[in-house]
C-alpha cells in the first residue's frame, strides 16, 4: 500500500494524507485548509504530482476516494471537505460526534466569509472588464456545499473498532486538544500481512481545562506524529486558574482597567470561560462584567455543554455541582454587532473575550483598535499567532499597528501566556512517541510543524533510539 503526504508536510497547516491499498481502495485522512500559502498562488501549483484533474484544487480525483477520516474540527484539518463533494466525492466522512458538529459550525462560518468575498469579487466584475479570477477562488464554497458535505458525516465513538470494509478497521482514540479530537488507528490486512498505521492528529496537553488527556496509541508499524511544538516547551508554570487570576487582579482591580483577550471561538474560548467560572465559584473573581463577544463561540459553547460526557472527570464533576460549565454571574454573551460595538462605551473594569485569536478579522479588531492607545488596558494573548498577522506584530513589540486605514499607537500593556495552549509541547510529543517500542516501529513520519521544529524533534527522538525517522515533503509517496 502507498501513503502520500498532500498537506502539513514541512509546514503546520493543511493536513491531508492519502492512503491507497493495493486493490485501489483509497482513504483520505483529514482534508485541511492551507493557512500559510500565499493567497495569490494556485493552491496546488507547488505540488509534486503527475496528472491532476482539470480545474481541481486537489492533486487527486476526489471521485476515486472511498472514505474520509477526520481527526478533529479545526479548519487546517477540515476546511476543504465541502470541495471534495463539489468535485465528485460520494463517500462518507467518519469522525466523533462532537467533531462532526463543531466542524459544521466552522465550515458554515467559513462559507459565510466566502460568500462575502464572492460578493465583493462580483462587484469588481460589474465595474471592470477583463478581470481575471484568482485561482484561489476555486476553494471558496458556500453554505449549500457545507450542507451537502454534512449529510455524509458518520459519528463514531471513541475507542470503538469500526470496520470500513473487510480487512480494514479504524479506531478513534482521544487526543485531547479539542472536544472530540482523535488520534486515528488503522489496522489493515494487506494481502495476508497485518499492518497498522497511527495518525496523531493534533496532540493535546495533559491536565488541560475541560479536555481528556491524550491517550496513547497501541503498538503500530507506522506512526505519523505532529510537531507543532517539536522544539518548544510551554513557558507557563502556573495552573491556568492561578495565572488568569493574577492577570485579572493586575488589570481590573489594581488599576481598574479592562482586559481584552483575543481567543479562537472553538476551544480556546471555552477553556477561558470554564476557568473563569471556576474562579467565580472559588470566590477569586472580582465582581466585574465578562463579555464573550462571538456568535460562533456561543454556538460552540452549547456543543461543549451537550457533549460534556466527552470532557475530563474534573469538568464533569464541576458541571454536576454547578449545573453549567459556562454560565455564571456577570457573564454576558454578546450576540449582535451593534451591542459588540457599544462595549467601547462601557467604562467600568471588564473582561472582553472575542475572536479571532490572531486578530485577523472578526470583532476583536474593533476592540483592539479602540483600546490599543489605552494605557489602562491589557491585551492578553493566549495562543499562537502566525507571522504576518496583527497578533504576531503585537507580540513582537511593535509600537504602532495598522488596523484598516489607521495607524494606532500601542500604549496598552501586552501580555502573553501559553497556559491555555491546546497543543502538547516537546515533552508531550515525546511521551506520545515513546509509547511505541523503537525496535518495533518501522517508520516514524514527522508532520504538521515548521521545518526547524521538525528537525529538532527528529534529533530528539533519534537520541531515544528511533532511527527510522522521515520528514516527508509535500507530494512525497511512501510504500508501506
Amino acid at each position: 500500500m502507498k501513503l502520500t503526504f498532500w498537506g502539513a508536510a514541512q509546514q503546520v497547516t493543511g493536513s491531508m494524507y492519502l492512503l491507497e491499498l493495493d486493490d485501489g481502495y483509497k482513504i483520505l485522512i483529514d482534508c485541511g485548509m492551507d493557512m500559510e500559502k500565499d493567497r495569490g498562488k494556485d493552491p496546488t501549483d507547488d505540488l509534486i504530482i503527475g496528472e491532476r484533474p482539470s480545474n481541481s484544487i486537489f492533486p487527486f480525483d476526489p471521485s476515486d476516494l472511498d472514505v474520509v477520516l477526520l481527526t478533529h474540527a479545526h479548519l487546517d484539518h477540515s476546511g476543504l471537505l465541502p470541495n471534495l463533494y463539489r468535485e465528485g466525492f460520494e463517500g462518507q466522512i467518519l469522525c466523533t460526534a462532537p467533531t462532526a458538529e463543531l466542524t459544521y459550525l466552522l465550515l458554515q462560518d467559513s462559507a459565510m466569509l466566502n460568500q462575502r468575498k464572492l460578493s465583493k469579487l462580483n462587484k469588481r466584475f460589474s465595474q471592470k472588464k477583463n478581470v481575471k479570477v484568482p485561482n484561489y477562488v476555486k476553494e471558496w464554497y458556500v453554505s449549500r456545499h457545507v450542507e451537502e458535505a454534512y449529510e455524509q458525516f458518520v459519528p463514531i465513538s471513541f475507542n470503538s473498532r469500526f470496520r470500513l470494509r473487510k480487512g480494514v478497521d479504524v479506531t478513534f482514540v482521544p487526543a485531547g486538544h479539542l472536544l472530540g479530537a482523535a488520534h486515528i488507528l488503522l489496522q489493515i490486512d494487506d494481502n495476508g500481512t497485518k499492518k497498522s498505521i497511527g495518525f496523531s492528529g493534533d496532540i493535546g496537553r495533559y491536565n488541560y481545562p475541560l479536555l481528556l488527556d491524550p491517550q496513547p496509541l497501541p503498538a503500530v508499524d507506522y506512526l505519523l506524529c505532529e510537531t507543532t511544538y517539536g522544539s518548544r516547551l510551554h513557558i507557563s508554570v502556573q495552573e491556568a486558574e492561578d495565572e488568569l487570576s493574577r492577570i485579572i487582579q493586575d488589570t481590573c482591580v489594581k488599576i481598574a482597567g479592562r482586559l481584552i483577550i483575543p481567543a479562537f471561538s472553538v476551544g480556546r474560548t471555552q477553556a477561558l470561560l470554564y476557568t473563569l467560572h471556576r474562579l467565580a465559584v472559588a470566590a477569586k473573581l472580582p465582581p466585574i462584567k465578562i463579555f464573550s463577544d462571538s456568535p460562533l463561540a456561543l454556538q460552540s459553547t452549547k456543543i461543549y455543554e451537550k457533549y460534556n460526557r466527552y470532557l475530563n472527570k474534573t469538568a464533569q464533576e464541576f458541571k454536576n455541582d454547578n449545573d453549567w460549565l459556562f454560565d455564571f454571574d456577570n457573564l454576558v454573551y454578546v450576540e449582535n454587532l451593534k451591542d459588540s460595538k457599544q462595549l467601547s462605551n462601557y467604562n467600568q473594569p471588564c473582561i472582553i473575550i472575542s475572536s479571532s485569536g490572531m486578530m485577523e478579522g472578526g470583532r476583536i479588531q474593533h476592540h483592539v483598535a479602540k483600546n490599543l492607545n489605552n494605557p489602562y488596558c491589557t491585551i492578553l494573548m493566549v495562543g499562537y499567532s502566525a507571522e504576518g498577522t496583527l497578533g504576531h506584530e503585537l507580540l513582537m513589540g511593535k509600537k504602532e499597528l495598522r488596523i484598516g486605514d489607521n495607524l494606532v499607537p500601542v500604549l496598552a500593556k501586552v501580555v502573553y501566556t501559553d497556559v491555555l495552549s491546546g497543543h502538547g509541547d516537546q515533552k508531550d510529543l515525546l511521551k506520545f512517541v515513546k509509547h511505541q517500542a523503537p525496535e518495533h516501529l518501522k517508520q516514524l513520519f514527522l508532520i504538521h510543524g515548521e521545518p526547524q521544529s521538525m528537525e529538532d524533534f527528529k534529533n530528539l527522538v533519534q537520541e531515544h533510539g528511533y532511527t527510522q525517522v522521515t520528514i516527508p515533503h509535500k507530494g512525497q509517496e511512501v510504500v508501506l
